[in-house]
């Protein structure tokens, strides 16, 4: 069986004073706190989502 890409997404910024779309996309993403890393597969969808929130967020590779 293949294994599936992932990429592990760290919070880096608080979601207080952004809009109400970017703190669901946080949540959507499993982020809850500060400092949280949540690894996640690696689709165009969660990319999108990460995108959407790169300035709150940041991107490591999982390995």
């Amino acid at each position: 069986m293949a294994k599936k890409n992932t990429i592990r997404v760290r919070q880096v910024k608080s979601g207080i004073g952004y809009s109400k779309d970017q703190k669901a996309t946080l949540v959507g993403l499993g982020l809850r706190r500060m400092h949280q890393v949540v690894e996640l597969e690696d689709t165009p969808s969660v990319r999108g989502m990460v995108n959407k929130i790169s300035h709150l967020v940041v991107v490591e590779s999982a390995e």
